[in-house]
């Protein structure tokens, strides 16, 4: 069932529906990180020439080639951070999109189903925030765990494991049902959940690959909550 749903999904992202929502995503990620360079870059230099000035009185020369030194350097800082950012931010966009995804396939693999109703706006934004921080809070243990062998590689994919495939599975279900119901399947199918988050995990650790997570993320729970409601109707744990 897992492995199904993740081969659908992977094989749907080459769909021009799911290219288009990439692409828009993607555009709007590096139009904002651009934006937030330039602010970054702007408040650096506000507040950096002061202090020089006031450290060196009466050496112009010298201020100005650490001025230009300390620019550099803040450059580059700059450009690492947002390089790391590049996934989660695409994320909070991608967010605004999932609905989109979650329809295309609902509508080419189960066409005699009902749709889904969108998850209601705020829900989405929430949604992308929370993946947001589940992205920085991974990555963050596994890096205070750098230290101890094998760990920090088994916190980043059990932290995330389990983050990523409640919250996606809660999304693509809540399509469908209400909340409360939508959090209460999860509860009960929480291992098949969980194993199934472990993959979008794994995704989400391969550098470039990381930017389509959220897309094939809401793809694969879409596939699996229909799996996981199939098996219900037909009264069985899958």
């Amino acid at each position: 069932m897992i492995l199904d749903s993740a081969r659908a999904a992977a094989s749907q992202l080459f769909l021009p529906e799911f290219r288009s929502v990439f692409w828009k995503t993607l555009g709007l990620t590096l139009l904002a990180l651009a934006a937030l360079w330039m602010g970054l870059k702007e408040l650096f230099d506000w507040l950096a020439l002061p202090w020089i000035d006031a450290l060196l009185p009466g050496f112009p020369g010298w201020a100005g080639w650490i001025g230009f030194i300390a620019a550099i350097v803040a450059g580059i800082g700059l450009a690492l951070g947002l390089a790391l950012l590049i996934a989660p931010a695409t994320a909070i966009v991608a967010g605004l999109f999932l609905d989109d995804i979650a329809e295309t396939v609902e509508r080419t693999d189960y066409p005699a189903d009902p749709p889904g109703t969108p998850v209601p706006l705020i829900r989405s934004i929430v949604l992308a925030l929370k993946f947001f921080a589940i992205v920085i809070l991974g990555n963050l243990i596994a890096l205070i765990l750098l230290l101890v062998p094998g760990v920090n590689i088994i916190a980043f994919f059990v932290v995330n494991g389990y983050l990523l495939g409640r919250e996606f599975f809660e999304f693509a279900a809540m399509r469908f049902r209400p909340e409360a119901e939508a959090k209460a399947l999860r509860s009960k199918h929480a291992f098949t959940i969980f194993l199934a988050g472990l993959v979008i995990a794994g995704v989400l650790a391969i550098p470039l690959v990381n930017l389509l997570t959220p897309l094939f993320a809401a793809a694969m729970m879409v596939h699996l909550h229909k799996a996981i409601s199939a098996a219900e109707r037909r009264g069985r744990a899958p």
